[in-house]
């Protein structure tokens, strides 16, 4: 030992460094023959933060805490040089020594709180002491960011003694991290590689890809918008492997190391990792040993495939299985026991339910009629290859990828989709194994490192190109396909290709792309599909649906890729449970998941299909229904911290401005406050007790596949994630048919809880059983106009409008929902389909006109039926609540009721109160209190007539017995009927004078 000391003094003396005062130099020396030899043994990268060990005694493994937080904070866009950084933490080793003892104090296992908390408040004393000495402002800013950083971190596997380093933090406590931020986030370094994980919520799902960290930002941000169809909430993780050897020398050593980084990766993740022992509800919670928490229980971690991970699940599984963690090979989904994306093609089926429902508006069925496409991707591609064979009929003219430029300007579509098809199933194939012989005339394969592209007269008609063009370099003609004139842009690779003319290259976040990327004012595509994630700007999807384009959003079109995920997880920790419980032999696992592939599907493509249903019906509201699109904004501002800039949204005097242009939200727009929507209600059903009701259990089976439900139906309530499934599948539901502003414009104007809202919508569509209407819509054939369907859905939503703010404004809201049916079902069962029968005067006419232009449009005959005495049928709730206290049968009631409407000219008031102006929240409350009364009076009005006059006699018409009841009131209701013609009568509606029409009403039916 003196001997290697002395030449450990030499390294000193040579170096021109000596030793500080109080620091031991013999243990100085053992601290630089360990870094030493942790350098030789690759588990330290070496910079400027090894002079922190040899000029002031910290071992290797504390300055690899530091390095690691400085290189988060490069990730998070610190403005210092990693260098500044290093050097910084060296000249102020006051403040340096007080940062790790800060850290040790919060971490160091074995401890007590009481302690700890002493420990950590010395510390803290000390560094900030240390940093008030300091005369540089930002060597001062940067040390209050490190102590940041540190208190914002919850766990770390630092005194697990590992290779590599993660950290827990919540970014919310980090003002230097850019938003949106996560809930959590995990950061795992080590000299192979960094990684990073970020969640939205405690029950959080995505997948893990080769990637850095703020492209993660981005595509968690889309995960997050993306998982308001599945239970969880966002999350995203991706890593970079340090050590890569070069792939074109040694693939398989290039893949080998990359596996072995996403390991690393994955142990990082799990070590911070609470686990469950024992199944469903009743399971215990286990920290990791040595792991101190600074937050609650966290045992929800799952992941997916993704870019660069698609064959890794299998690998990630393996390491969850050696960690012992309870969701077993439920922890990343589509391995070997999982569903297959790419043989399942669920991705890019997801995708082309957005293409039928774009192309449908446009009345073109593209499963029948040929149509022109451009798209980015290969054939190799599950996205991109899956999705170029959903029709025989795409007329693929031109693509590209990261490697060669496709162009087939005259492809013949059945010679092309065979080639296609070929192309799928060789693997890893390009653009270059692409038969020449079946590409048109004027086309080819050509590379994207060539100088130049020579352009036929063929690709030149066909990417709409200026006359006498003859030859492209690669970056131009790839902006010239983007800029294609053809009827679909299909987006199945990897980048950003598209942004607002009012956004720099800078703010697209994909400098790869800067010189291909173009505006969307630019595209003359007619519909885009986005199958990969981040193609489009939102800004860019904006300013394309301003001029004509149609579009959704990424998180809308390629949902179906975690939506499966989150189908086998949720029936992987099902069906593990049937096994302990002893319900099913664990031989017969594999085999029962992968029979349900076919239902899981279903089930996936049933949420694709309604949210592009839910989009086109609120396209064609937007307009009309501006102000209660405007509050929703509003009110998600306030209660789910909807960032209108971040997300691209209009500020209210930007939306008006559009207004009076006659435009309003777009498409991708409505899609961003579909999801915020969704999640904020799904949060608040989460946390009330509707899942309590016993109905919901069949909201809960309505999640899994057929086969599950009636081999283990009653079973199902065991799932320790019941209450999350059952309020998903509600907000989906409630969101889907009643629309983006339902539930807030029901709690607005009753005050009611989200949880009465949703009872109130499931009792309703039961009992007037609107899955019927909207199963008859999505059967409409695609040539059938939206705008006609779209009718269809605006009378079934006032409905449900109307209906809801009845519900929970009387006593069946505080019921069980079987109660609530039982009370109202049997009247609508009786009556629901009759309503036109009894129906006189205006109200008959407005149902027949409206059936007569049904049945000129060609809308079926049945659904037409339906359809044309929706609003009327809402009296129907009345007549149900009269039958309990008349002894008579409700077709009397009925009758009775709608002779009422035509006697005092009902509906014609209530046409006046829906012309009143609904422009703020006040306008919509007094609009919707007017409605009810005149409901409420009417009704009112019907009970006193039958219980003050005898039952009628067969045949005789129900106005005798209103006539009788008025004799008692002629002067009254002469008053009411001249001051009801005033009203109606035409020219400007006034709230004043309705309200004062109701009050006479009200007041002659009391007395």
């Amino acid at each position: 030992m003196r001997l290697y000391l002395s030449a450990q003094d030499l390294f000193l003396y040579d170096l021109g460094l000596k030793y500080p005062p109080g620091i031991d130099p013999l243990e100085t020396s053992m601290l630089l023959a360990d870094s030493f030899c942790a350098a030789m043994r690759g588990d330290i990268e070496s910079d400027g933060f090894d002079a922190l060990v040899i000029r002031e005694g910290v071992s290797w493994r504390q300055a690899v805490v530091l390095r690691s937080y400085a290189k988060y904070l490069q990730q998070l866009g610190t403005l210092n040089s990693y260098g500044f950084m290093a050097d910084t933490l060296l000249s102020n080793t006051r403040a340096t020594h007080a940062l790790l003892a800060l850290f040790h104090a919060k971490f160091v296992p074995g401890i007590d709180w009481t302690r700890r908390l002493r420990e950590t408040a010395a510390a803290r004393k000390e560094l900030m002491a240390a940093i008030e000495e300091i005369p540089s402002l930002d060597a001062d800013r940067l040390l209050r960011t490190f102590m940041n950083l540190i208190e914002a971190t919850l766990r770390t596997n630092y005194f697990l003694d590992r290779p590599h380093v993660s950290f827990k933090l919540s970014p919310g406590a980090i003002p230097k991290a850019p938003f949106p931020r996560p809930k959590f986030e995990i950061r795992v370094y080590s000299p192979r590689v960094e990684g990073v994980h970020l969640r939205f919520g405690m029950l959080a799902r995505g997948g893990l890809r080769w990637s850095n960290r703020s492209e993660v930002l981005g595509l968690v941000k889309a995960q997050n918008v993306k998982n308001s169809v599945i239970v969880p909430t966002g999350a995203k993780g991706g890593f970079y492997a340090k050590r890569l050897p070069d792939p074109a020398m040694d693939r398989a050593a290039w893949m080998a190391e990359g596996q072995e980084s996403y390991r690393i990766f994955i142990r990082g993740m799990l070590d911070l990792t609470d686990n469950l022992l024992g199944s469903g509800n009743g399971g215990s919670v286990v920290a990791p040993k040595n792991v101190v928490r600074h937050d609650g229980d966290d045992y929800y971690l799952v992941v997916a495939a993704d870019k660069g991970t698609a064959a890794f699940s299998d690998t990630a599984n393996e390491v969850a299985h050696a960690y012992g963690f309870w969701l077993d090979d439920a922890f990343a989904s589509g391995g070997s026991v999982g569903y297959d994306h790419k043989e399942m093609g669920i991705t890019a089926r997801g995708v082309w339910a957005s293409v039928k429902q774009h192309f449908s508006e446009l009345g073109l069925d593209t499963q029948q009629e040929n149509f022109t496409v451009a798209g980015i991707g290969d054939m190799s591609g599950d996205v991109f290859g899956y999705g170029m064979l959903l029709s025989r009929h795409i007329v693929l003219v031109a693509a590209f990828d990261h490697r060669h430029i496709f162009l087939d300007p005259n492809p013949d579509p059945d010679t092309s989709y065979a080639e296609r098809r070929r192309l799928f199933g060789l693997p890893r194939s390009s653009w270059a194994d692409y038969d020449a012989r079946a590409i048109s005339a004027g086309g080819g394969v050509y590379a994207r490192s060539a100088k130049t592209v020579l352009i036929s007269d063929p690709v030149r008609i066909a990417l709409g190109l200026e006359s006498g063009r003859s030859s492209m370099a690669p970056q131009e003609l790839l902006q010239a396909i983007l800029r294609a004139p053809v009827d679909l842009m299909y987006n199945g690779g990897i980048g950003t290709y598209i942004k607002a003319s009012s956004e720099t290259q800078a703010e697209a976040g994909d400098k790869a792309n800067d010189a291909i990327r173009i505006n969307g004012h630019e595209l003359r595509a007619r519909v885009i599909a986005e199958g990969g994630t981040l193609g489009v700007t939102q800004r860019g999807r904006i300013e394309a649906a301003l001029h004509g384009i149609l579009l959704n959003t990424d998180a809308i079109d390629n949902s179906a890729g975690v939506d499966c995920s989150d189908h086998e997880v949720n029936i992987k920790i099902f069906v593990d449970a049937m096994i302990a419980a002893g319900l099913m032999r664990r031989e017969e696992r594999t085999g029962f998941l992968h029979s349900l592939t076919d239902e899981v599907a279903r089930l996936v493509l049933k949420d694709n299909t309604e949210q592009n249903a839910l989009l086109v019906a609120e396209r064609q509201l937007v307009l009309n229904w501006s102000p209660g699109f405007e509050r929703t904004m509003d009110w998600l501002e306030t209660t789910a911290d909807l960032d209108r800039n971040l997300e691209g949204l209009p500020s209210t005097a930007a939306l008006h401005a559009r207004l009076e242009h006659g435009e309003g939200l777009t498409s991708p727009e409505l899609s961003v406050l579909a999801a915020y929507a969704k999640i904020e209600l799904a949060r608040e059903l989460n946390a009330s007790d509707l899942a309590d009701d016993p109905w919901f259990h069949q909201a809960l089976r309505s999640y899994f596949p057929r086969q599950i439900v009636e081999r283990f139906g009653a079973e199902l309530d065991r799932h320790p994630l019941r209450r999350e499934i059952v309020g998903t599948v509600m907000a989906n539901d409630i969101v889907n048919i009643g629309g983006i502003t339902f539930a807030f414009r029901a709690i607005e104007e009753t005050t009611a809880s989200a949880a009465a809202v949703a009872r109130a919508f499931v009792v309703l569509r039961e009992a007037y059983d609107l899955d019927s209407i909207v199963a008859a819509l999505a059967a409409l054939p695609p040539e059938f106009p939206s705008k006609e369907s779209g009718g269809v859905a605006l009378h079934m939503r006032r409905l449900l409008d109307r209906a809801t703010r009845w519900y929970v404004t009387h006593d069946h809201r505080d019921q069980p929902i079987s109660e609530a049916l039982a009370r109202i079902k049997p009247t609508l069962d009786i009556l629901r389909t009759k309503t036109s029968h009894y129906l006189r005067g205006a109200d008959l006419d407005l149902m027949e006109d409206r059936l007569a232009h049904w049945d000129s449009v060609g809308l079926p005959a049945e659904l037409g039926k339906r359809a044309s005495d929706l609003l009327e049928s809402f009296g129907l709730l009345d007549i149900s609540l009269i039958s309990e206290q008349v002894r008579e049968p409700v077709t009397a009631i009925i009758d009775v009721h709608y002779a009422i409407f035509e006697r005092i000219g009902v509906v014609r008031l209530l046409l006046r109160i829906t012309d009143l102006p609904r422009a703020n929240r006040w306008e919509a409350l007094a609009r919707a209190a007017l409605r009810d009364d005149a409901y409420s009076a009417a009704a009112d009005m019907t009970t006193s007539v039958m219980k003050s006059t005898p039952p009628q006699a067969p045949g005789v018409d129900a106005m005798e017995r209103i006539v009788a009841w008025e004799r008692g009131y002629q002067e009254q209701l002469a008053r009411i009927k001249d001051t009801f013609a005033e009203v109606t009568k035409p020219g400007d509606v006034d709230i004043a004078s309705i309200s004062v029409a109701l009050k006479l009403l009200r007041t002659l039916v009391r007395r």
